[in-house]
């Protein structure tokens, strides 16, 4: 079971960075900046949730991970010449990722309450 859910965790990684600097006329075109930002923050939270799962000894470890994992796709973004690397996307990642971690943790937490 933990294989599947890392390999959940590793591909939804994969999917992400292919997504975030695919050319932008390959995407839904975005109608408002805040759905963009919101979409950052939805993904990181999900990258969070999901990865907790293979991974739980370490919850901020795994925060500062994914932090750094999408610096690294706005810095790529700035290089490729279609995307551009935005400080904001980065900032909506750290918030998604943070709510994503106090979530689990909220679920983890009634879950050991309801268990004993």
């Amino acid at each position: 079971m933990m294989t599947i859910k890392r390999s959940v965790f590793w591909l939804s990684l994969i999917v992400v960075a292919v997504l975030s600097l695919m050319p932008v006329e390959f995407l839904p075109p975005q109608t408002l900046n805040v759905w963009d930002k919101a979409q950052h923050a939805l993904a990181f939270a999900g990258l969070a949730l999901l990865g907790l799962q293979p991974y739980p000894t370490r919850p901020w470890r795994l925060a500062l991970w994914l932090l750094a994992y999408g610096g690294v796709i706005e810095m790529i973004q700035s290089a490729t010449g279609w995307r551009y690397g935005d400080w904001l996307d980065l900032l909506a990642d750290a918030l998604g990722i943070a709510a994503g971690v106090l979530l689990w943790g909220l679920l983890r937490l009634r879950v050991l309450h309801a268990g004993g």
